[in-house]
């Protein structure tokens, strides 16, 4: 042990008369240099050999140029001093490269204005094919190539005409959305612990919610009511509804169905347990728990439907989507929260 530490002192007065004849310049530059090795060690403890990258070599080049080769052979560095200068070499040309380098021509790039009218040819006008749009473009008075036009679409990402003309799903739903409805009960607790079961009804189209009452006895005669009631409200708002979208629930009595179907409306009964074929008004349901019931305390039916009826209103003038999901969401049985958005 004691001549362990012995050779340990003198080692280390040799490395302290090495260091007296160097200036902080030297002495600065090596630890910078060495604390770069060893991150770079650290990157790469898989016992390979050791790769510097090319912000590695810039980096060394940089802070060891100058440095004498005396110097540079009694740090300890991974590399030789004649690799150090060849890549400082390999820097410096790179500069000179890359300021040397002339400008890439070329025409300029297609005005802003431009590309949004052809892509709103392009999007009114599912049948055109570029060729057309060119055509009508000259018609306007903006000249621009046809190739022009054909490169505006694919970095759009619109596909050719034939492709774009033909129907998707999301189309087709869309299409149908102002003959659909959509109904179903959810149920909610008072705080004298009274269970109370709510009545809605939401237009697919337009996402307009109806909620037509809450019960805590939901018999036949009044669910009978409340169809009664949807249709005089249909028609005095002119609704174009065709077809209605229930689950199999026992709450609903053979007469609901046959009042619907003298007002021209069909019922359409989703399978057993796929809410998924009633996801509009699924969908309406969560926000109704999450964003009221979950954050309310019901004291009564009266007080129920009073909050539902503010929860309406605001939902309807403020939150009401503008827009359809897509049919992928509608399949997959929900719509996109993005769609809830600030009127």
């Amino acid at each position: 042990m004691l001549w362990k530490l012995a050779y340990l002192g003198v080692t280390n007065a040799f490395a302290m008369r090495r260091l007296l004849p160097m200036t902080d310049r030297d002495k600065d530059t090596e630890i910078l240099a060495l604390r770069h090795q060893i991150a770079v060690l650290q990157r790469q403890l898989n016992g390979q050999r050791v790769r510097f990258a090319t912000s590695d070599r810039a980096f060394l080049a940089a802070i060891l140029h100058g440095t004498p080769k005396d110097v540079l052979r009694r740090m300890r560095l991974l590399m030789r001093p004649d690799t150090i200068l060849r890549w400082h070499r390999d820097l410096v040309a790179h500069r000179h490269a890359a300021r040397s380098r002339p400008r890439r021509g070329g025409r300029p790039r297609t005005v802003r204005s431009i590309r949004a009218l052809v892509l709103r040819l392009a999007r009114e006008n599912p049948t055109w094919g570029y060729r057309r749009l060119h055509g009508e473009l000259l018609v306007l008075g903006v000249k621009v190539a046809a190739s022009t036009v054909w490169e505006v679409l694919k970095d759009a990402g619109i596909p050719p005409a034939p492709e774009r003309a033909s129907s998707t799903w999301a189309n087709f739903l869309r299409s149908q959305g102002t003959a659909l409805l959509a109904c179903d009960f959810f149920k909610t607790v008072t705080l004298s612990g009274a269970r109370l079961h709510v009545f809605a009804v939401i237009e697919q189209a337009s996402r307009r919610i109806r909620i037509l009452g809450a019960t805590a006895h939901p018999t036949a005669p009044w669910v009978t009511q409340t169809a009664k009631n949807l249709v005089m409200d249909l028609e005095d708002t002119c609704s174009r509804a065709r077809f209605l979208i229930r689950d199999r629930d026992g709450k609903f009595p053979a007469l609901f169905d046959t009042i619907l179907a003298d007002a021209g409306i069909e019922v359409v009964l989703s399978g057993v347990r796929v809410p998924r074929m009633n996801a509009i008004m699924e969908r309406w349901v969560d926000p109704c728990r999450r964003e009221l019931l979950d954050r309310t305390l019901i004291w009564n039916h009266r007080h129920l439907l009073h909050a539902l009826r503010e929860f309406e209103h605001f939902y309807n003038e403020r939150l009401r989507p503008w827009k359809w999901c897509s049919g992928l969401d509608l399949i997959r049985g929900f719509a996109p929260a993005s769609g809830m958005v600030p009127a």
